[in-house]
């Protein structure tokens, strides 16, 4: 890695700069996130733990629920909100799907690995309390993220639950879709506009990359990449997919998709990743 500078770094990961119309898409994000929570049926800002920023939305299944998907943001672990991405639930919940979005802190206040635990937490409480409370059945929640939503939901897949809580059954989570996820983060580093934030060594950053982890469980890990993403994201979605084999069951087209116009096929039910999302919580659209 150190034979490139910080300028070729930023070129490979900073996806901003790659897409410069993302201020029009961030917008267009947060009109159609405003007017699903105005028109759906959903409870926000839930509690799931004590730090201000650990709370949930959660959108109501339309009928009995089926399945519970829980959409977990991106970002960098330094920006964006649950909030933005409300817009993901509609098409869900249309068929009979309970969508829970979590937030966390946001570095630098905190470390990647905090927002790790946080995310545990989550899908804990969710397990505990959560999904029995909004009409889903604990057996049968999902995980989906975009971008460092994406690590994250490699990181739940990876989770020792019953390590983490005695409690907790070893399969929490029954399925997870990762798109655009970035898996080894040791390379971040040296990407000045991130690390600036992250604060990432090279000890913590494979301390947190799911890169270094097995599966913790035969739950199906389904994954996506815009084929006109950074090189680096399309070939982390490939390494994640050899490194995991034994649980990978599928990786979702997206072509012409760039790292955010990718997250708008989520919620398009005439989109394959939309119709992979279904499928890995075994329904049929």
């Amino acid at each position: 890695m150190s034979e490139h500078d910080s300028a070729y770094w930023e070129s490979q990961y900073n996806n901003r700069l790659a897409v410069p119309e993302h201020p029009q898409i961030f917008a267009r994000w947060a009109r159609e996130s405003e007017w699903a929570r105005r028109q759906y049926d959903c409870d926000l800002d839930v509690p799931y733990g004590d730090h201000p920023m650990e709370k949930v939305d959660v959108f109501h299944a339309r009928g009995e629920s089926r399945a519970m998907l829980v959409f977990i943001h991106g970002g960098y672990w330094r920006s964006l909100d649950k909030r933005d991405f409300s817009f993901v639930a509609p098409p869900f919940t249309a068929r009979g799907v309970t969508v829970a979005l979590t937030n966390y802190a946001l570095c630098p206040a905190v470390t990647v690995e905090d927002i790790v635990r946080q995310q545990l937490a989550a899908l804990a409480w969710l397990y505990r309390t959560g999904a029995q409370r909004f009409g889903a059945s604990r057996e049968r929640i999902f995980v989906a993220g975009h971008s460092a939503g994406g690590h994250l939901v490699a990181m739940m897949l990876a989770a020792l639950w019953p390590s983490y809580a005695a409690d907790l059954p070893n399969k929490v989570v029954q399925g997870g879709l990762a798109v655009s996820g970035v898996y080894d983060l040791r390379e971040l580093v040296q990407v000045p506009s991130v690390n600036v934030d992250v604060r990432l060594t090279l000890a913590s950053a494979e301390k947190a990359s799911p890169f270094f982890y097995p599966p913790a469980t035969d739950a199906p890990l389904y994954t996506a990449v815009g084929d006109r993403e950074l090189p680096p994201f399309i070939a982390q979605n490939a390494e994640i997919r050899r490194r995991w084999s034994t649980v990978v069951a599928e990786d979702i087209p997206c072509p012409g998709d760039n790292h955010f116009t990718v997250m708008d096929h989520l919620a398009d039910p005439q989109h394959a990743l939309f119709a992979g999302a279904m499928r890995m919580m075994g329904l049929a659209q």
